[in-house]
């Protein structure tokens, strides 16, 4: 049986990997030692010329529908890793078949939640956890997704501004469609409380944290969250004929959660006015640092780093100026210098924005002791030099 590759862009690269061995006997000469979620397949991470990739065993028609779920929600611009490729065809050294697999792109700057835990997440930053998996779960639901399997171990997690955001890393039980039901929403806000309740008893039993977690809570502090976030992203809302600045209050609302509207359903009955939002896309203020800065971060990253462009703006008194200009002097002046002063062998372990936001809550720290506000340049140049050095890294 032929060796074959199922992907948009092939590397010749791939072909030299020992596709005729089991994945689980591939040597440390292939394997990348990066920290690796909880699966229920043979998972490995590899380097192929100067990108890495996560390399899953599984059945061909599973491997190949996956791949296929993946490229569709890339296209949608939804978080979830990005799909390389399906190999199939595979066979050992002795002609026995050998499973198919899935590589998708390894994503940067991520940790799967065990290690999230083992690098010293906090008892009070768990809700944050499980908060990225909300936005996560309601960012799918709205694009049609039904994702089948919600847990902490088939997503991956960025750290973003003092949070976390969440990104899919298994589709192998989702479905798309162009609008899913209620009874499957709540069907994986169930799954996902399940889950997520194993997953944290899991943790605390095996001793992988040493911080007391209330289960309970937490999951039902997921339903609780998922319900409230999809009713202001979703429900209607009926106002007087005289209050229409409520339909700006609600948008702004929105965008505050870091959603768009696209579109805005509205009627007018008598004196009656009923509005409901029917298209909302998420990635409101990274689209906007994209536009301004051609920066690309998480959405509450952006929110924090377009919050010290504007105070930029008042205090350099450039409130009259183009704001395409403002950004750009910024960047020069601001942003740029501080960045560059982080360490090149730090620059694999913590994102720019990342890096930039904490900063700025360092920043704030030093003013707060001294009384007066610190410059920021100092700032960095203190971050860098006394606690950049004991910062646990957000990848391995």
């Amino acid at each position: 049986m032929a060796l074959h590759v199922v992907a948009a862009r092939t590397d010749p690269a791939l072909f030299r990997l020992p596709w005729s061995r089991p994945l689980a006997d591939w040597e440390d000469w292939y394997v990348v030692p990066l920290p690796l979620g909880l699966s229920r397949h043979v998972v490995r991470v590899v380097q192929v010329n100067r990108q890495f990739l996560a390399v899953k065993e599984t059945e061909e028609a599973i491997a190949l529908r996956e791949y296929d779920l993946l490229r569709d929600l890339q296209r949608l611009d939804q978080p979830a890793v990005v799909p390389r490729g399906v190999v199939t065809g595979r066979t050992g050294a002795g002609g026995e078949p050998l499973p198919a697999a899935l590589l998708t792109e390894h994503l940067h700057y991520s940790l799967p939640y065990r290690t999230v835990f083992q690098h010293g997440l906090r008892a009070e930053q768990v809700p944050a956890l499980v908060d990225a998996l909300v936005v996560l779960l309601v960012r799918l639901h709205l694009a049609g997704f039904f994702w089948g399997d919600v847990s902490l171990s088939n997503a991956l997690f960025r750290r973003s501004a003092g949070g976390f955001a969440a990104y899919l890393v298994d589709a192998e039980t989702g479905e798309l469609r162009s609008s899913i039901s209620d009874a499957m929403r709540e069907q994986d806000v169930n799954v996902g409380v399940e889950n997520i309740f194993a997953e944290l008893m899991d943790l605390q039993a095996s001793g992988d944290t040493d911080i007391d977690v209330d289960g309970f809570a937490i999951v039902d502090q997921l339903a609780e969250r998922y319900h409230a976030l999809w009713d202001e992203l979703t429900a209607a809302e009926e106002f007087g004929a005289d209050e229409w600045y409520r339909v700006e209050q609600r948008i702004a609302r929105l965008n505050d959660l870091g959603f768009d509207v696209d579109e805005l359903d509205v009627r007018t009955e008598s004196d009656r006015v009923r509005i409901q939002p029917k298209v909302v896309e998420a990635g409101h203020h990274r689209r906007e640092l994209r536009e301004l800065t051609g920066l690309v971060a998480e959405d509450s990253q952006a929110r924090k780093l377009l919050n010290d462009l504007a105070a930029f703006t008042a205090h350099g008194g450039y409130e009259d100026q183009d704001r395409e200009a403002v950004a750009r002097r910024w960047l020069a002046n601001v942003y740029t210098p501080i960045v560059d002063l982080l360490p090149p062998e730090m620059r694999r372990t913590i994102s720019a924005p990342e890096y930039f936001h904490e900063v700025m809550e360092h920043r704030w720290a030093l003013s707060d002791a001294a009384g007066h506000e610190v410059d920021i340049h100092d700032s960095a140049r203190d971050y860098v030099a006394n606690v950049l050095p004991h910062r646990p890294p957000d990848t391995l």
